[in-house]
């Protein structure tokens, strides 16, 4: 056995040992609530700080101004870094192990408590169980694993726990970037356990505030109804995805751009003309498409349909619907860098060895807050502790849940990729 294999099992042979720990690490992680909105998420982090103390790691905790993050649309933001630095500084690659805690809010429908963190025939339920935080346990115990075992001499390893991903992440690594407090060799992210994403689809959302005139329904004449302009625009914009099946991506797990009209709100009562309504949309981009472009031609699709509208009824003038478009996130595609190779292929070779089948290195639909590392120049991949596919995850749905021989597993393979990217 080589040196290498031996401290691969060695690894591999601590993981198993601290694993109950880490499940109830994991566990006092999914009991704090993130729910995003109203996004008050510092007390997650607080709790998280708490928990990384008792293990020996100090956790930096940089706190996003409140009137930011109030301007932002969320309650609080405090996002963590966590340095280990292994022998002179500078000596070698600093690898960021990045996962998020905040979380859209849990939904109707559960079976199990959301904030319980139950487990059930090795399946842990809670909100964020599984995107992401079993990756703040996957990354920390991967980490804790490297250090009792392989004790590298150079090199460095960052856990950044960050609070904004929901909103597009800005927040959240972006902040930290941007106020140049980490600046990563290189980057693994929150993800599942049976791919290596490389590319992810771009996001841009939406607000559209369609304005007509209240009136009494008794005499409908009198008013202009909003609503019924919403319908025209809403048409026109889900007529797009049938254009939009024939405009295919070349990224392999990336199929077409898509758009979904995700929240409507509108009238004041049953019997009165509807005066105003508003609309929020979301629109996937493939990375082949640049998104100014995609902008221009859904404000140009929602004006066309406006003006049909109007002139179809003879509104004009002060009786004419208008709408406002207010842009409320625009996450750029992430597009592979040259050098995320060794992450690749450090995270390929370990996944078949630990698992028994080869991750593929693939894209996905999603959207994620990696593109704000890779936009600076930090190769980075999304991998972690999950299921095959989202919906198997059932994120962002009732029950979301873990297998937690997948957390097991993927901490192995993390463990076992940080030596290589270290040595």
């Amino acid at each position: 056995m080589t040196t290498n294999n031996a401290t691969y099992a060695a690894l591999d042979q601590w993981i198993d040992q601290h694993f109950d720990e880490q499940v109830q690490f994991f566990q006092k992680l999914v009991q704090v609530p993130t729910d995003t909105p109203p996004g008050d998420n510092t007390p997650h982090a607080e709790r998280t700080a708490e928990l990384l103390q008792a293990m020996g790691y100090a956790a930096e905790k940089h706190v996003v101004p409140q009137a930011d993050v109030e301007a932002y649309g969320m309650a609080s933001i405090t996002n963590l870094i966590v340095r280990r630095p292994f022998g002179a500084a500078g000596s070698g690659r600093t690898i960021a192990l990045n996962a998020h805690g905040d979380v859209v809010p849990p939904g109707e429908g559960w079976s199990h408590d959301p904030y319980g963190a139950g487990i059930v025939d090795g399946k842990l339920y809670g909100r964020a169980a599984a995107v992401s935080k079993c990756d703040f346990s996957t990354f920390t115990y991967a980490l804790r694993a490297l250090e009792a075992v392989a004790k590298p001499s150079k090199g460095a390893v960052e856990l950044h726990f960050t609070y904004d991903e929901e909103f597009g992440g800005l927040l959240g690594p972006g902040w930290l970037l941007e106020k140049g407090l980490t600046k990563p060799d290189l980057l693994v992210a929150a993800g599942f356990s049976y791919e290596v994403v490389v590319a992810h689809n771009g996001c841009l959302q939406m607000e559209i505030t369609v304005h007509g005139k209240m009136a009494h329904a008794a005499v409908p004449h009198t008013g202009v109804d909003a609503l019924q302009a919403t319908v025209a625009i809403m048409n026109d914009l889900y007529a797009e995805n049938i254009a939009y099946q024939k405009v295919c991506s070349q990224v392999e797990g990336i199929k077409h751009p898509y758009l979904n009209i995700g929240r409507i709100e509108g009238g004041t009562n049953t019997n009165v003309i509807p005066g105003k309504v508003l609309l929020k949309i979301d629109r996937r981009m493939i990375p082949e498409e640049k998104p100014a472009e995609v902008e221009a031609h859904i404000r140009q699709v929602i004006a066309k349909a406006l003006e049909r509208f109007n002139t179809e009824r003879g509104y004009q003038g002060d009786d004419a619907v208008y709408v406002d478009i207010k842009r409320l996130l625009l996450a750029n595609a992430m597009t592979p860098l040259a050098g995320n190779q060794p992450l690749v292929d450090a995270i390929q070779t370990h996944g078949e060895a630990v698992f028994g089948e080869k991750p593929p290195a693939v894209g996905t639909p999603l959207y994620t807050d990696v593109r704000l590392y890779v936009e600076r120049g930090i190769p980075g991949v999304i991998y972690g502790a999950g299921p095959r596919t989202v919906l198997e995850s059932h994120a962002k749905r009732a029950d979301e849940r873990l297998d937690l021989e997948d957390l097991r597993r993927a901490t192995k393979v993390i463990a076992r990729s940080l030596v290589d990217l270290l040595a």
